[in-house]
């Protein structure tokens, strides 16, 4: 096998050009010499770690405490720089926990009655055990049984591993993360989504993995692990976890009034309608004694809403700055054709234990997609918003 060479000079060795990363969007040619422009992402396996974007700086830059690994499947052979913090926790994720505080008050109250009634004299126990009982939502085979039962995931199969343990790698590479910290799961869907939930679960679903481009499908990877290491799952996650009991009490308010109308329809109806009156009444006794707290009640879900929202722009930036802004911009307009066309690449809302940290918006909560409290209570921003915030990583420099 001969190398190819300059016939005017000689000396000089013609190298083939690195193959593009797939399903990248091109870029403009620089209006002067002083302006730059970013390159696409390497593909998959061609590229040394050195060479991956991190978030720290470049390599040669970061002190020599960081630790180094190797990892395997990235082409040539090299060291891939792991950053110091592998996860943390910004603005956004404790804005996430402060906001369902008031849930996590009430569901105490609520636990702490049932204990002191149902074992007197050691109430405390209870109160203890289920504060404790957080951290089983990070325990990695309590999480599995999360992703299989709640979150209808699945382990992926070996062809689906070949495909996406690549990309994974890649991606968590460019980002100084230990990839194997993480397992990947799959949902039976039709629809174009991702989620990060829990402490230590990415999932995509089967029409992604079937329909996106490699460089599409890293760029989501990159979003779901944007999630995790900004603290964006796990905070959800333990709100969730720790709201579930005044969620059930609410669920049983709501179905006991319920009985209460449908009971009034009958031959009791001045009693029903009585009983309906006394309990109302005691509400808003309460409410009104208790009016901040009411107050903050109401509030909470708009405002966790809104900060949620900000949680998917984050985790936008952080596939961005990891040189994947092109291909999830890519992947957004494909929703935003989807979602206008009524495709199949749209998801309702989302809901569940870390489940609201996905990729696609879907249908508010409640209100309707349309209505002004669906859009208030919507956890994803509309795509034209979310664009707006990576044209920066898709023009020239």
């Amino acid at each position: 096998m001969t190398t190819p060479f300059d016939s005017a000079h000689p000396d000089r060795i013609i190298l083939p050009e690195a193959p593009a990363y797939p399903a990248a969007v091109p870029f403009p040619s620089p209006q002067s010499p002083d302006e730059t422009i970013p390159h696409a992402p390497p593909y998959p396996g061609s590229a040394t770690p050195s060479e991956a974007a991190h978030p720290a700086g470049k390599p040669e830059q970061r002190s020599g405490s960081e630790k180094c690994a190797p990892q395997e499947g990235l082409g040539r052979r090299g060291r891939v720089h792991l950053a110091k913090r592998q996860r943390g926790i910004d603005a956004t994720a404790a804005g996430q926990l402060l906001l369902q505080l008031p849930s996590f008050l009430v569901s105490l109250v609520i636990v702490a009655t049932l204990s002191h009634l149902l074992f007197p004299g050691m109430g405390w126990l209870g109160v203890l055990l289920w504060l404790a009982s957080g951290a089983m939502a990070f325990h990695r085979p309590t999480e599995r049984v999360l992703a299989r039962h709640l979150l209808d995931l699945r382990h992926p199969t070996p062809g689906e591993s070949k495909r996406l343990e690549p990309l994974w790698r890649e991606v968590t590479a460019r980002t100084g993360v230990e990839g194997r910290a993480y397992e990947l799961w799959i949902e039976d869907s039709d629809h174009l989504n991702a989620l990060a939930a829990a402490g230590h679960i990415v999932g995509v679903t089967r029409f992604s993995l079937e329909r996106l481009s490699d460089g599409q499908l890293a760029a989501v990877l990159a979003h779901e692990l944007g999630h995790h290491v900004r603290g964006h799952a796990w905070s959800l996650t333990l709100g969730q976890w720790y709201a579930a009991p005044g969620r059930v009490a609410w669920t049983a308010v709501r179905r006991l009034i319920r009985l209460v109308i449908v009971v009034g329809r009958g031959r009791m109806s001045f009693w029903a309608a009585v009983l309906f009156l006394a309990v109302g009444a005691v509400v808003l006794a309460v409410a009104w004694e208790y009016w901040f707290l009411t107050l903050t009640l109401v509030a909470a879900p708009y405002l966790l809403a809104a900060v949620t929202r900000r949680t998917e722009l984050r985790a936008d930036h952080h596939a961005a700055a990891a040189g994947f802004g092109p291909m999830l911009a890519e992947v957004l307009h494909m929703m935003q054709a989807a979602e206008r066309e009524g495709g199949h690449a749209t998801v309702s809302a989302l809901s569940g234990c870390g489940k609201t940290a996905a990729i696609h918006p879907g249908t508010a909560a409640r209100g309707g997609r349309g209505s002004i409290s669906g859009k208030l209570l919507s956890s994803h921003p509309d795509h034209y918003t979310r664009l707006h915030h990576l044209a920066p990583f898709l023009e020239q420099r």
